[in-house]
């Protein structure tokens, strides 16, 4: 224990910026010791290029939940444009992937005259679905939303409404073919005016039980079909082929199952499926599921099923979350929208990682409790810097790590993003312990090793050496005070703001001396870049 205080004393001496924050220097006296091991032999399965990807939803302000309005304008139908700050949010992931869709989006009349219908808002009436009439999405605001989307550099997926021509039926369910009439011609006026989406996404939550109202598997596969066959003429000629994702709901083993069976090989690209497993956000007790290391293992079932059955029906589709928010129904002030929610955030994405899911959409971008920026100032949230960092520092290849040592640590591996090495994802659970974790090479990839340095000269040997006695960077994430509840994060020690351009803050790293431990504080989360590690998948 006095080496380990000794190592401790010298780390602060040279990072006096993380050991002098309130969290560390008050919550520091107990210390657990564990190991994290990192396989980098080979990657266990691997994300789409760019992993995050956040919604933007259909809800206007008069949705509320529990008595609370928290939606304001951020609706795709009056969220504020022409704010500088929201254009500086998305830019600065370039590009970040964003999903237009939600509950109302099965109630959304596309005003392209075809159909001739009159393009009317959303009014509330608690006797219609989601408690509101069907809406509009006039050109006018399609063109508008375009022309952001371009300048931000967004990656675009659509949510076209699926419920058009349905009728009821005796088992409950919503059936009759899809009439795609309104969906097609958006489609088409998209291509014509040169917008880029890169998916078209039919319907929401509609499969399985359904949210308001559902659809059985079969006749969603002849509809998801009929999708294909639109975007392959609408798109004929074209150099660029968007996706097409289905069906944005919960996952229901026996229903995404025959939807893949019944789907046509080539017209599905991308399963979807949404996740809110920490129950409603009224619930008084989010904070503690959110830290429960059992409760977080939990939502493994979900992403292992789903990659077994895209694995045993042959399909080459993608598995991806659509829409996570955690807690549905808008979530919970300062617990949903606060410091503590990155920590189940991060672990949601670590874990899907694992399991082949390719992207990861955030409910939302804005909106609700749930956001990654403020609704009314825009301003980031701190799992906006959660999200930027993962974007930033972790590459697409997963790496087989467990930790050695206490529960309470959550410890994840990549490959690097541009970068040599991995980049490691601790998260501490624990608001009582400051985990001192030593990081090290599976034994496969240290015998790996030992027999490529024997082909190697004694020049490259030693070179190598030298690169395994560098430094690591750190990005240290606490909450301002220690406050779990605070919608204020500090990296490294500093506040993270905006800056006086209402840009996004340069997010810098503290380097550390390989041959020390990660130190991870109470109630804290570190990226850690490490460029020496041996990892022969990453090369």
């Amino acid at each position: 224990m006095a080496g380990g205080l000794l190592r401790w004393l010298v780390f602060c001496l040279f990072n006096a910026l993380i050991c002098l924050s309130p969290v560390w220097t008050a919550r520091s006296e107990a210390v657990t010791q564990g190991t994290a091991i990192v396989d980098g032999t080979a990657a266990i399965s691997s994300t789409d290029e760019h992993f995050i990807c956040a919604t933007l939803d259909w809800w206007p302000p008069e949705k509320c939940d529990y008595g609370t309005c928290a939606w304001g304008l951020a609706s795709l139908l009056n969220l504020n444009l022409s704010s500088r700050v929201l254009l500086n949010a998305i830019k600065a992931f370039s590009p970040l992937k964003l999903r237009l869709g939600g509950s109302l989006q099965d109630k959304v009349i596309y005003d392209t005259g075809d159909p001739q219908k009159p393009c009317r808002p959303f009014v509330k009436n608690s006797s219609e679905m989601f408690g509101f009439t069907e809406g509009c999405l006039p050109l006018s605001r399609w063109d508008q939303l375009n022309e952001f989307f371009t300048e931000s550099g967004a990656t675009v997926i659509f949510g076209l409404n699926a419920l058009n021509g349905r009728v009821p039926v005796s088992d409950g369910s919503l059936g009759g073919p899809w009439n795609y009439t309104n969906a097609a011609s958006l489609i088409r006026y998209t291509v014509n005016k040169g917008y880029t989406v890169s998916g078209w996404e039919l319907g929401n939550e509609l499969s399985g039980s359904g949210v308001g109202a559902r659809i059985n598997a079969d006749q969603y596969a002849a509809d998801l079909n009929n999708l294909r066959f639109i975007v392959d003429e609408a798109y004929h000629g074209s150099q660029f082929k968007p996706l097409v994702l289905a069906p944005g709901g919960f996952f229901d083993a026996n229903w995404f199952r025959e939807f893949l069976i019944k789907t046509k090989s080539s017209s599905l690209d991308v399963i979807s499926h949404h996740i809110y497993n920490l129950g409603p956000g009224v619930d008084p007790n989010l904070v503690q599921k959110i830290l429960n290391p059992s409760y977080l293992d939990g939502e493994a079932s979900t992403f292992s099923n789903l990659r077994d059955i895209l694995k045993s029906t042959g399909a080459s589709t993608s598995a991806w979350v659509g829409e996570a928010g955690g807690a549905y129904n808008s979530g919970q002030h300062l617990v949903t929208d606060a410091f503590v929610f990155s920590f189940w955030y991060l672990d949601q994405l670590g874990m899907s990682s694992l399991y082949d899911t390719k992207t990861y959409c955030r409910q939302s971008l804005i909106g609700g409790n749930y956001g990654l920026l403020n609704t009314n100032t825009f301003k980031p949230n701190p799992d906006y810097y959660s999200a930027l960092l993962w974007h930033r520092l972790i590459g697409p290849k997963a790496l087989s790590a467990t930790f050695n040592g206490t529960k309470m640590i959550r410890a994840y591996a990549h490959c690097a993003r541009d970068s040599k090495g991995i980049t490691l994802l601790l998260l501490n659970l624990d608001g009582n312990s400051t985990a001192q974790v030593n990081v090290t090479a599976h034994l496969k990839a240290v015998k790996l090793h030992r027999r490529s340095r024997t082909r190697f000269s004694h020049a490259h040997v030693a070179k190598e050496h030298k690169i395994a006695e560098g430094t690591r960077e750190e990005y240290h994430l606490t909450a301002l005070d220690g406050n779990l509840h605070s919608q204020t994060v500090l990296l490294n020690g500093n506040i993270l703001d905006l800056d006086a351009n209402d840009g996004i803050p340069v997010l810098q790293s503290v380097k550390v001396d390989g041959r020390e431990p990660v130190y991870v504080a109470p109630y804290s989360i570190v990226f850690v870049h490490i460029p020496y590690f041996y990892a022969p998948a990453c090369i």
